[in-house]
């Protein structure tokens, strides 16, 4: 039993942000969460990235799915808890340092492994499929707890009964107070079985800081 199951890519800019946000809310308040897998390049298996993304998002995509296969790795073999650190340690060096090219080679994954004190095997998981249907099977049951049609972050509050969102999708992780407040409204109106959606189109710029 888990407080809270987080679907995430490492790839999508918004995934990190939020999940910046929840671990804000986990110095706060301890809860337990299991750092699941939605593969963006799964989810978007069904579509033609020539015409249907921007020049290199295929790769961007891949790159997430790559990673995830070795986040699934680490789970395996070390744990959940070991998925925290992986997360945080590549969400760094992709959406803060700005240098996502430096995953796309086994020694660039295993030095973060190594840096983390983990075994650099689960390195090699990135270029085998042995995990596929795990992280599959893990997109597929986001996607459907949402309905379908949504992208990452997927959260769901006291699963797997609990309600689920796509999100929240927010362009920069609150802290303090403000972080714990928002946290506990999101859960708060997913307890409405009437409720279904909140959106507005206004985004601003993710900020990573």
């Amino acid at each position: 039993m888990v407080d809270v199951e987080y679907f995430w890519d490492p790839a999508c800019p918004f995934s990190w942000i939020t999940s910046r946000w929840t671990v804000n809310v986990m110095e706060q308040q301890p809860m337990t969460v299991d750092w699941r897998f939605v593969s963006l390049r799964i989810i978007n298996e069904h579509k033609d990235y020539e015409t249907d993304f921007p020049q290199g998002y295929e790769r961007v995509h891949t790159r997430g799915l790559e990673l995830l296969r070795v986040a699934a790795a680490v789970k395996a073999q070390l744990g959940v808890d070991a998925v925290l650190p992986f997360y945080t340690a590549v969400g760094t060096r992709i959406h803060v340092e700005k240098d996502p090219e430096s995953l796309d080679e086994r020694a660039g994954v295993e030095a973060i492994l190594a840096d983390l004190g983990y075994p650099v095997e689960p390195a090699a998981a990135a270029c085998s499929t042995e995990y596929d249907d795990l992280i599959r099977a893990d997109s597929e049951e986001a996607l459907e707890r949402c309905g379908g049609d949504v992208g990452t972050p997927v959260i769901s509050f006291t699963p797997p009964d609990g309600p689920t969102f796509f999100g929240p999708v927010v362009s920069r992780a609150p802290t303090g107070k403000e972080a714990v407040d928002l946290w506990n409204a999101i859960a708060l109106l997913g307890t409405s079985e009437h409720f279904s959606e909140l959106k507005r189109s206004t985004r601003a710029r993710p900020q990573f800081d």
